[in-house]
């Protein structure tokens, strides 16, 4: 029997083998003019050399197939609200709220704003990963798990990826809810001391949250997807023009935040044909170069942070659309579900109890996205910019980037470097006494939104006299700009440290490897202070506090100081607002530096429990919090002379969906320790709300991008994960380690130097 389970596992392992990549010979296709010939080097990144430009994206489609096709699949199924035919009943939340939002609708409809060149190279795209699907392949390990097969790939698909990559980048929606519910306990001034403004800010003047919701009679049962700003989907980009740097021509880097998966979000490629020279990072399922360079400029991305969501309450008489969706579930009935949308769009609150819970009685809550009109264009300009030549051309491919609002740095052979916040901004009226950061009352067109900011207005620079860029989440708009673009840009912790580190002198790729890995956090800087005046209660706690004295706030993999300070601000933050928040906490439970220094100072009244008698001061609860944080560490790593920040701190990619399943999960998630914090340039997001792994890191530096437009050939790239999405390749996760240790892997596009350096050649030849 041992035997026998034995021989079976080898021959199924020998069959899915045969899932892996052909990277050699040729294969005949239908839907190509002529042969298509890509080199794979030895990191697994394919060069694509097509006589059109509509077959390099055709063989585009088809290596993202060969190598990321169950994540496409997923993709696919995310973005329809598709999961529960594959994943059954427990998949049914995110299909009715992906149904509801009605992504691939609104993708399907945008087709018919594009113009007919954004047409052929969408379509040709399709074609590629149809091409390879229709040679019927042995399948990746999943599909073989869920008992699925692909189905044919669409342009609307492509469009509806991009789509949802707006929806993890806008989250404003998120806080307007959970205003909405602190007003049913807490005064303003309360609120906006733990959603603080902007470092310099005024405290925004909108209306009393209290009583423009007088009435509400349910209580919170917590909002799961509430986030806390610091701790969303972020980014770091900077230039210097070449006046700052050792080659004399613009330097520029990258780094994208984003949730760490197995398979990584990126995928390294190069399509070289007439129209298009270019190389870096893309996203499978989007036929597109997003960031990366071509033989005249180089282009990274930042969030901006922009507020381009509202919540309306919409009163349950008013008029709303109707559609009937049908959701197959494997294993269970079919569910027909009924969608309604007001005027200002989907009506969330029926599938998410969150905003149904927060809402006033006898009203719904509707969502309002730039994403969701059917006039969005982002597609055609991410198909363009790639081609762009100079700042002209790139600002206005940009003009057509709807949505997600992106800081669009650029730099290029000429010297320039500059930046454009390209992307659909609501222009809200002057009588908006709630600015986008609560949910309005969707019956008073006060709060109607008056159309977008006009793209000439849009937040930008062009060689600004410094002679260098700097995007970080931060606020981007100077003094007395006219328009509003958010009240919640990240903390400006990151942007202050590249800036520190940039300082005067000249720069190589070197230094800026250099500051891409930094990990000295302002935030526990500014910390430290407050924290270390805390008297012990034991000894551990002592000798804590000695530790973290001598301590810099470097948040170093190989240190015990790192992990002991976030353990005491994860406690220390439980003391703080726990009791405030009640049943909204654990969504919310999150490092808020600024929160965390202004309540352990000016604004100590938050270290009184409201829930007991007593007074508690800010002296007792952190000394209480230290003394439980220390036997919480010892209690998961055993003693403290073993303690390191980067052990506890792995960068955790875990696999879409089978991380759940614990027989399965080893196989296909990895980990890699890692240092930094939320508040590092090389960032690294832990959740104190993940009980079994509070320090782990899930939402990090998702890629690193270094480009000397001296000699673009020397250009460096690096992703968290490898270029395969099969747990069986060489290529899983082979960058992980490198990443970690912040090397890189050289991308080079001339084809004699990737040649001579050693490729695969396949040759994808048009079918007789």
């Amino acid at each position: 029997m041992l035997l026998l389970g034995c021989l079976g596992a080898a021959g199924a392992y020998l069959f899915l083998r045969q899932s892996l990549p052909r990277t050699e010979g040729e294969v005949p296709l239908a839907g190509i003019s002529r042969p298509i010939e890509i080199l794979r080097d030895a990191y697994g990144i394919p060069h694509i050399f097509a006589a059109s430009i509509e077959d390099a994206h055709f063989a585009l489609g088809y290596v993202h197939a060969q190598d990321r096709l169950w994540q496409m699949e997923m993709s696919r199924r995310v973005a329809a609200g598709r999961l529960s035919e594959i994943l059954g009943p427990g998949a049914l939340e995110s299909d009715r709220f992906l149904r509801t939002l009605g992504v691939r609708r609104v993708a399907e409809a945008n087709l018919a704003h594009y113009d007919a060149d954004t047409r052929r190279l969408l379509d040709a795209y399709a074609a590629g990963v149809n091409a390879f699907i229709a040679d019927s392949p042995v399948l990746p390990p999943e599909f073989w798990l869920t008992r699925s097969s692909p189905e044919p790939w669409s342009a609307a698909d492509s469009v509806a990826w991009v789509k949802m990559m707006a929806w993890d980048l806008g989250t404003n929606w998120r806080s307007e809810l959970l205003r909405m519910q602190l007003a049913k306990t807490l005064p303003m001034a309360r609120i906006h001391e733990f959603l603080p403004p902007y470092p310099g800010d005024p405290v925004p003047e909108i209306a009393d949250l209290r009583q423009l919701y007088a009435g509400i009679e349910k209580q919170p049962v917590g909002v799961s997807f509430l986030e806390n700003p610091d701790t969303t989907s972020g980014s770091n980009s900077w230039a210097v023009s070449g006046a700052r740097s050792a080659s004399g021509k613009p330097l520029l880097a990258n780094d994208p935040h984003l949730g760490l998966h197995a398979p990584s979000v990126w995928y390294f490629a190069h399509l070289h044909a007439p129209g298009i020279e270019a190389i870096g990072a893309t996203l499978p399922g989007v036929p597109a170069i997003l960031i990366g360079r071509n033989p005249r400029i180089a282009w990274g991305l930042t969030n901006t942070v922009s507020d381009v969501q509202d919540l309306y309450l919409e009163r349950l008489d008013a008029r709303f659309t109707q559609r009937e969706e049908l959701i197959k579930v494997r294993g269970a009935p079919d569910e027909t579900l009924t969608v309604r949308a007001s005027r200002h769009g989907p009506v969330i609150s029926d599938v998410l109890r969150a905003a149904l819970d927060a809402a006033p009685r006898g009203h719904a809550v509707a969502l309002a996205w730039t994403a969701l009109a059917e006039d969005d264009l982002s597609m055609q300009a991410i198909l363009r910019v790639a081609q762009a030549r100079d700042w002209r051309e790139f600002g206005a491919t940009l003009r057509d980037l709807h949505a997600p609002q992106q800081n669009v740095i650029y730099a290029d052979v000429e010297g320039n470097i500059g930046f454009i916040a390209a992307g659909r901004v609501p222009l809200r009226k002057a009588a908006n006494d709630l600015k986008g950061l609560a949910p309005a009352p969707g019956w008073d067109a006060r709060y109607d939104w008056a159309g977008y900011v006009p793209y000439d207005e849009l937040p930008r620079a062009f060689n600004p006299p410094g002679g260098s860029i700097v995007n970080a989440n931060h606020k981007i708009v100077p003094p007395g700009y006219p328009h509003h673009i958010s009240y919640e840009w990240q903390s400006p912790y990151r942007a202050r440290r590249i800036e520190e580190l940039l300082g005067r002198q000249a720069h190589a790729l070197e230094s800026f490897s250099r500051m891409q890995m930094d990990v000295l956090s302002l935030a526990a800087k500014e910390l430290l202070p407050l924290l270390l005046k805390t008297k012990p209660i034991d000894e551990s706690s002592n000798d804590a506090l000695k530790m973290l004295a001598a301590w810099d706030g470097s948040m170093s993999a190989e240190r015990a100081e790192p992990l002991i300070f976030v353990a005491w601000w994860r406690e220390l933050a439980r003391a703080l607002y726990a009791d405030e928040l009640g049943a909204a906490f654990n969504a919310n439970w999150s490092p808020r530096a600024a929160f965390t220094a202004a309540a352990l100072g000016a604004q100590s009244r938050w270290c009184d429990d409201v829930r007991t008698k007593r007074v508690e001061s800010c002296a007792e609860i952190q000394a209480d919090a230290l003394q439980a944080a220390l036997a919480e560490l010892r209690s998961r790593y055993g003693d403290p002379a073993g303690w390191k920040w980067g052990e506890a701190h792995a960068a955790r990619h875990r696999h879409r969906p089978l991380t759940r399943q614990r027989w399965l999960a080893p196989f296909f998630d990895f980990a890699v320790p890692t240092p930094g914090d939320t508040y590092t340039v090389n960032v690294g997001r832990s959740d104190f709300n993940d009980r079994a792994e509070p320090f782990a890191n899930h939402h990090g530096v998702s890629l690193r991008m270094l480009c000397d437009l001296g000699d673009r050939e020397e250009s460096l790239f690096i992703h968290s994960g490898g270029q395969s999405g099969n747990p069986l390749s060489r290529h899983y996760k082979s960058f992980s380690a490198a990443w970690a240790r912040g090397e890189y892997v050289p991308m080079i596009s001339e084809r004699s130097r990737l040649e001579a350096a050693g490729v695969h050649l396949l040759v994808l030849t048009p079918r007789k």
